[in-house]
């Protein structure tokens, strides 16, 4: 009992962790930029969490409970996903046009179901390799689902303090956290593409490590 105690506090607090991957700040900060409510902006990270733990759950589930393999091309696909819908959000915050409001509970969550697609995979054979049993290996991804979602509530909180501090000070604050963010998102999905096909994506025969 004190063991699976253990594996499940460990499951939340690497949930946390993985909330701070680079890739996973890139893309809230690109929706939350500029958002002067912290409320708000954590609003918008945690349901980002909530997406993301889905499909971490879903996927990962089906890995571990039918011993599934991930075929390299698809891994890669996954991750190229990824780098596109960055790009995608850059481009938003890019635009002339304003980006819809971070408050939208939809953008935040399809960007963490897109971004759980790309992580099922290592999260899933980690748990695999590490966690005894099928029951217990859920468990640990429903945990570290809700770790997740903490780590990018506080995570897109604190994104937003530059905006709430300066949003009676600096008129256009606001527009420039924008667009440094969409540069960065989109910097960030351009060198991450690049990755998926320097590792053979449309090659005869790709290579692919979970990460």
């Amino acid at each position: 009992m004190i063991s699976s105690l253990s594996i499940l506090l460990l499951g939340f607090v690497l949930g946390m962790r993985h909330a701070t991957d680079a890739d996973h700040v890139v893309a809230v900060t690109a929706i939350v930029s500029g958002e002067p409510s912290l409320r708000r902006a954590s609003r918008v990270g945690a349901l980002w969490g909530i997406g993301h733990s889905v499909t971490i759950l879903v996927v990962g589930g089906a890995i571990i409970v039918f011993r599934l393999s991930v075929p390299p091309r698809v891994g890669l696909a996954l991750e190229f996903t990824v780098a596109l819908m960055l790009i995608l959000l850059g481009a938003l915050s890019l635009s002339d046009r304003a980006v819809a409001s971070a408050a939208s509970a939809v953008r935040p969550v399809v960007v963490g179901l897109v971004h759980g697609l790309a992580g099922s995979a290592f999260v899933a054979l980690l748990v695999v390799a590490a966690v005894p049993g099928a029951w217990l290996g859920l468990a640990y991804l429903a945990i570290f689902g809700l770790g997740t979602i903490a780590g990018m509530a506080l995570v897109t909180m604190a994104v937003a303090v530059p905006s709430a501090l300066s949003a009676h000070r600096i008129v256009h604050a606001h527009r420039y956290l924008r667009l440094a963010s969409g540069v960065a998102s989109v910097a960030f999905g351009v060198v991450l593409a690049h990755h998926g096909v320097s590792q053979g994506l449309f090659a005869a025969t790709p290579s692919w490590t979970p990460r």
